[in-house]
């Protein structure tokens, strides 16, 4: 059987890395190949109609594959080349998995057995419509349960209501009080868990008829924890542990430990961690510390955490719970460290750069026959180049103004605004080590909002 020949369509920016990908992909698949190096410089700037009139197609050719970026219609392109064609990623480091090369041992990547209940914290002060809305946000992002946290003080009379409300919604629903009389209400309505039963409140805990979560009544002894384990095992009451974690500067490593020792006392009781105690009160982004505390929790067994978003820097932990306990629960069932597995819960740098070199730079600028601009972040500099011209520079407005020294006759209001735009993310990405490719998004992990391209409309494509 003769092995397929597949032609590749590229510009000349990416000849090199795509001849190198290419050759390994063809090496391990067995098929047979050649890539057609087009004379323009980005492959973003194709279309499928400039892509007719340019490329050369050998007639062993069985299969097409054109940039992910090259826009029109696929079909017309097929019929010119009376060849099938196909749109391949945006990002040619994806081929492999393009043509289905991954690592086969994620295949089963995604399950959990961590439960994430959310609070809505100060829900006395909030109207139904916030609350729900809350709540609605929170399950869209992974929640399994809503938390209804209530405040010191006075019972709240309205907490039935909040509580049938979001049951009406479809919420699964916890309630978060010592206060029995703000308890009975809320499980009456159709809480299934309440937080938190100690001594203050265990003997009526047992009428409630629902699942609790046991805390001690001073944190650092572990005081009454086991009093009240003891009380409501005697009248079948389902509840999960709580050791409390408490900050850091206030007794973290020491709690963590009391997690140990709980877990040594009662091996097989369920237990729960409130993670929101570190990421609400320590100034760092949420999503490591999200990941480090479940990695513990799924070490330990502790099969449910509490976490809220108040705190500016927390505001998306819930979606990062939800990554963080797939990662998790893939490490340790395999025994492999949480590397290379979920790219999503990298967001502050990439996890590979691929910056052109000084050499690939200074050919570039001696090839370019057109006047489009080509940027670039690489070796701790912005690169601007076209025809005849390679600015560099660290300051992007230092860097327009060389170009403005330049008098180019192409830069109208609508180009200056495209190019500075572009300047203010190469320069972020600079910033922050981060890969910079024109015309597409940063890649900030599961925060990455999808950028169509911005080129100028009067821009003309030229070889």
């Amino acid at each position: 059987m003769t092995a397929e020949h597949i032609h590749f369509v590229t510009g000349r920016l990416a000849e090199a890395s795509l001849k190198a990908t290419v050759g390994k992909l063809a090496s391990t698949l067995g098929f047979n190949y050649s890539v057609d190096v087009l004379p323009i410089t980005v492959a973003a700037l194709m279309s499928t109609k400039w892509v007719a009139r340019h490329m050369r197609v050998p007639e062993c050719a069985t299969r097409i594959v054109i940039p992910g970026y090259c826009g029109g219609d696929l079909d017309t392109l097929a019929a010119v080349t009376q060849c099938p064609v196909q749109r391949g990623p945006k990002d040619l480091r994806q081929l492999p998995e393009f043509f289905g090369q991954r690592d086969s041992s994620l295949d089963d990547y995604g399950a959990f057995d961590i439960e994430i209940i959310a609070e809505i914290n100060h829900a006395p002060r909030r109207s139904m419509a916030e609350v729900l809305g809350m709540a609605e946000h929170y399950r869209s992002h992974g929640a399994d349960l809503i938390d209804v946290g209530c405040e010191p003080g006075d019972a709240w009379s309205s907490v039935g209501d909040c509580v049938k409300a979001l049951r009406d919604a479809g919420h699964r629903v916890s309630i978060d009080s010592l206060q029995p009389a703000e308890i009975e209400p809320a499980v009456r309505a159709g809480a299934e868990l309440v937080l938190s039963v100690n001594s203050s409140n265990r003997d009526a805990a047992c009428d409630w008829g629902c699942e609790v979560v046991v805390i001690p009544d001073d944190f650092a002894s572990l005081a009454g924890l086991d009093q009240t384990i003891e009380l409501l095992a005697g009248r079948s009451i389902p509840m999960r542990l709580d050791p409390v974690v408490e900050p850091i500067g206030c007794g973290f490593a020491v709690s963590l430990g009391r997690y140990l020792e709980v877990r040594r006392r009662y091996p097989g009781a369920r237990m729960m961690m409130g993670i929101g105690n570190l990421t609400e009160l320590t100034d760092a982004d949420s999503a490591g510390i999200n990941v480090l505390l479940l990695g513990f929790c799924q070490e330990l067994g502790i099969q449910s955490v509490l976490t809220t978003e108040v705190i500016h820097w927390a505001r998306t932990s819930v979606r990062e719970c939800d990554l963080a306990r797939r990662l998790v629960r893939f490490a340790v069932e395999n025994r492999r460290p949480p590397k290379h597995i979920e790219p999503r819960l990298v967001t502050l740098r990439d996890p590979k750069l691929y910056p052109p070199s000084d050499e690939e730079l200074n050919r570039l600028a001696n090839e370019i026959r057109d006047s489009n601009y080509r940027l670039f972040a690489a070796n701790g500099l912005l690169h601007l180049i076209n025809a005849g011209m390679h600015l560099s520079g660290e300051d992007p407005f230092q860097l327009f103004e060389s170009l403005m020294e330049t008098h180019p006759r192409n830069i109208d209001p609508s180009h200056a605004f495209y190019l500075g735009y572009e300047l203010a993310k190469a320069e972020i990405a600079l910033t922050l080590d981060k890969q910079y490719d024109q015309d597409r998004a940063l890649n900030w992990g599961y925060l990455t909002r999808d950028e169509p391209s911005h080129h100028p409309p009067k821009r003309k494509m030229r070889p």
